[in-house]
């Protein structure tokens, strides 16, 4: 047994202990193991479960995912001390000073009267501070790993501060009417990688109408998904009702029955 002063209440200090604990010699056989990328996975989860924690409006759920976001940002830390690379305290360092340089409107003199200033001057500082000399420069810096509708959305509205954009929603839905002619002229082809281009510019243009009606593409689609499983789930019970197999009916039956369980909201 590892010589540990165990408590009623523990802190950050105590986290930071225990993982080092963990990754030491006499701790656990899995935690020594783990990289950054072995459990680079795991990181995204943890903080998927953070949302979901906010979605469910659950304190408690919050309350632990939380800390499981936290472990994560410890353990990351924990591995870079093992290499004197940097320590925990370092990425608290870098946050904090980044957040009063960001906040010149809070910690310095300049002066802000709404909401859109201080972003305006959280984009020039942010832009400054990472060397980015260029509008491309700021497209570029979105991380490809973004979920795509999330990257498609920032990648609009980043470029957006460099003038092109659409002027409102109604001129990003004639693109995008546009898009589905490209696409349905290239469905009548043999030409698959055609196809697959003209897709993926009806999927982000479809995102500009959504960014320019003031509406976030991925929790669109999210809400699209639970509306799919809930008519899909309709639609099962009432074949279920009928002493009927939905994998034995036709196209044109389900179909009715899909549109009924649509008329049913």
């Amino acid at each position: 047994m590892v010589d540990f002063n165990f408590k009623e209440k523990y802190t950050i200090d105590d986290l930071i202990e225990i993982v080092r604990i963990l990754r030491s010699e006499n701790g656990c056989p899995w935690d020594k193991e783990q990289t950054h990328k072995s459990i680079r996975m795991d990181f995204l989860e943890e903080v998927y479960e953070v949302i979901e924690a906010i979605d469910f409006e659950s304190e408690e759920m919050l309350r632990e995912e939380l800390g499981d976001v936290l472990l994560q940002v410890v353990f990351h830390s924990q591995i870079e001390t093992e290499k004197d690379s940097f320590n925990f305290s370092d990425v608290t360092d870098d946050i904090c000073k980044k957040l009063i340089i960001r906040h010149p409107h809070v910690f310095g003199e300049v002066s802000v009267s709404s909401s859109e200033e201080v972003l305006k001057n959280w984009d020039r500082i942010k832009k400054d501070t990472k060397g980015q000399e260029t509008f491309t420069d700021t497209l570029k810096s979105v991380p490809r790993v973004f979920p795509s509708l999330l990257r498609a959305s920032k990648l609009g509205k980043r470029a957006s501060r460099a003038n092109l954009d659409f002027k409102n929603a109604d001129d990003a839905l004639k693109s995008l009417r546009d898009e589905v002619d490209e696409l349905t002229a290239a469905m009548k082809t043999d030409d698959t990688a055609l196809i697959s281009e003209e897709i993926g510019d009806v999927i982000f243009s479809a995102v500009n109408v959504a960014r320019k009606s003031g509406l976030n593409a991925e929790e669109l689609l999210t809400q699209a998904n639970e509306k799919f499983i809930a008519r899909f789930e309709k639609v099962e019970q009432m074949t279920i009702e009928n002493n009927e197999n939905m994998q034995d009916l036709s196209a044109d039956k389900l179909d009715k029955y899909w549109n009924k369980a649509k008329e049913d909201k």
